[in-house]
């Protein structure tokens, strides 16, 4: 099996509501849709949802270095997951949001070769439950209380709280909310980078009474190495983000004991490769692990679905942002029960494909 051609479509999604982090807000996302098709005439999909402020990509950036990959990858085996993954690191640096979107759609193919379930052809098994938070933007505490209120009515089993802005008291939103929820709902939050080491120690101490699952990367990145100092002082277990991006971040990570658990995203490991030797540092340090993603569709949710379903250290997911869309262009693929389990498919690959009619309204680049 070689790849014959790859087609890169520029989707533009609305949002439903405005979402906003402590990196900025947005209305709308912009995504690169992968379709491979190969001399056998199997078709396998990818996505990615750049996020300039944490890989230094977007959209745009995507259809031209997705361009430039795929003129390398024809002809390749899409199988020979670690010569993709080689031949595409060696053509250029970084670029892991869009080099994501072609590994998954190689992982799709192979498994749709294998004629089995993505789960199954990276070596999983169904034996556990997933189920997805929803997370509740940064803003003021009365709307963001009102979120988490909204959230909790409609069933959800956690609730992931954006934080870091700087605009308000983040314990008192932290405070506001738990007493509104209640007790019974988890609660974690994310700063996305947000605080200084000081400010990170001192809110950190102060939430923790609120009975707090995790925090997410609470300082910037480029301080990672400094993680280890607000771990040591926090009461509330730290969760590595934006400063693990592959395995090689892993490894540093888990030497100077930074941080309690991992957060994985496909769209930071270039792929399911990678994600994978992520995965393989962790469970020798026996830590704890979560998948999350970017603004995706349906279609990266259920990569990591599928990926979830690999390791009994992957225990937390954060699989809501399809959810945020206001249309769904992927026809398959995971499904969102009533209490919030996600299923997957038990056809082969992700089991899923875009709709044509769709993609017929993005602008698309064909590499053949």
């Amino acid at each position: 099996m070689k790849i014959k051609s790859i087609e890169l479509f520029l989707a533009k999604i609305n949002l439903k509501q405005v979402f906003t982090t402590s990196l900025g807000s947005r209305d709308h996302n912009e995504n690169i849709f992968v379709r491979i098709a190969t001399d056998k005439g199997q078709i396998g999909w990818g996505e990615c949802s750049p996020n300039p402020k944490i890989n230094g990509e977007t959209a745009q950036t995507g259809l031209i270095i997705g361009s430039m990959l795929a003129k390398v990858l024809l002809g390749k085996d899409p199988r020979e997951h670690d010569e993709i993954m080689a031949t595409m690191d060696k053509s250029i640096y970084g670029n892991t949001s869009i080099k994501s979107a072609i590994d998954i759609a190689c992982y799709d193919l192979a498994a749709r070769d294998a004629d089995q379930p993505l789960y199954l052809y990276l070596g999983g098994t169904l034996s556990k439950k997933i189920y997805t938070d929803y997370t509740v933007s940064v803003n003021d505490i009365d709307k963001m209380v009102i979120d988490a209120k909204r959230i909790k009515e409609l069933g959800f089993p956690s609730i992931k709280v954006k934080l870091g802005d700087g605009k308000a008291d983040d314990i008192a939103r932290i405070a506001a909310i738990r007493k509104e929820v209640g007790e019974e709902i988890d609660l974690r939050v994310d700063a996305n980078q947000g605080w200084k080491v000081k400010q990170a120690i001192e809110v950190l101490n102060g939430i923790e009474e609120f009975n707090v699952q995790y925090c997410e990367e609470p300082i910037s990145r480029r301080n990672y190495f400094k993680l280890k100092k607000v771990k040591k002082h926090s009461t509330v277990k730290i969760m590595a983000d934006e400063s693990l991006f592959d395995h090689y971040d892993a490894r540093k990570l888990i030497k100077d004991n930074h941080c309690d658990m991992f957060n994985i995203k496909l769209g930071k490991s270039s792929g399911i490769y990678k994600a994978q030797k992520i995965i393989q540092e962790a469970e020798a340090a026996q830590m704890d692990m979560q998948i999350g993603g970017f603004m995706g569709s349906r279609l990266i949710i259920t990569a990591n679905c599928h990926l979830a379903h690999t390791s009994e250290f992957i225990k937390y997911y954060d699989f809501d942002s399809p959810l945020f869309h206001s249309i769904n262009p992927i026809k398959g693929g995971i499904e969102y029960q009533k209490d919030w389990e996600i299923r997957i498919p038990d056809a082969p690959g992700l089991g899923l494909k875009v709709d044509l009619s769709f993609l017929k309204t993005c602008p698309s680049v064909i590499i053949k």
